[in-house]
């Protein structure tokens, strides 16, 4: 290969291997933002109260719940990870100090449950409503369902605060992996990423032939 031409297709994988970076920054950036409630430790088995461990976001009515110490796997499996947030004491409330206007999680419920969406000015701007009654996952739940079922809100303008309501006195539903993001932002998905390195890498070394 000429030397001019493998120049150029070095400087095209520098180029790529740039553009790659700054898509993985972008997915991690403050306009898109992911809950799993993983790294709460249940230290003494009775559940971790949720309210200002995540910036940005503060939780009220909120307790993770831990696959084989507090939770009920067979019934309310994770979506991911080991544990999760229910509704304890009513229903469960969160306040954003950051704009996010779409905002979605996995549901897993023994009764009908409701999001609603509210702006700054206490103004309804968004709502969803669970698909069944119950989506147990022990065989109980309504036919055709299955537990952790998405659920989003693709609200009219930034989101001030969000109410997840199940049975008014909680102990009701399970969420996990709640998400808020920016409307247009999209987080690339780890295999779209692996697949745009792997090509990347090819054209790399190619040049360096």
């Amino acid at each position: 290969m000429h030397r001019r031409s493998a120049t150029r297709l070095t400087n095209i994988a520098r180029v790529g291997l740039v553009c790659a970076m700054f898509v993985m920054w972008g997915s991690n950036s403050a306009s898109a933002a992911t809950i799993t409630f993983d790294d709460l430790v249940d230290d003494f088995a009775t559940g971790v109260v949720v309210d200002t461990q995540y910036a940005g976001f503060q939780f009220s009515n909120t307790l993770a719940l831990t696959a084989g110490l507090t939770l009920n796997e067979i019934e309310f499996p994770p979506h991911s990870g080991a544990v999760v947030a229910s509704d304890a004491g009513g229903p469960i409330t969160i306040v954003f100090s950051e704009s996010f206007d779409v905002i979605s999680a996995f549901f897993t419920y023994m009764q009908m449950i409701t999001l609603t969406a509210y702006d700054a000015a206490d103004v309804q701007i968004g709502q969803a409503v669970s698909l069944y009654a119950s989506n147990l996952a022990d065989g109980s739940g309504d036919a055709g369902s299955s537990p952790n079922e998405l659920l989003e809100i693709v609200a009219t303008g930034p989101i001030a605060r969000l109410v997840i309501q199940g049975d008014t006195a909680g102990g009701s539903f399970t969420m996990d992996d709640f998400t808020a993001r920016s409307a247009g932002v999209g987080i690339p998905e780890p295999a779209s990423l692996l697949v745009v390195g792997m090509g990347l890498a090819s054209l790399f070394v190619r040049a360096r032939r």
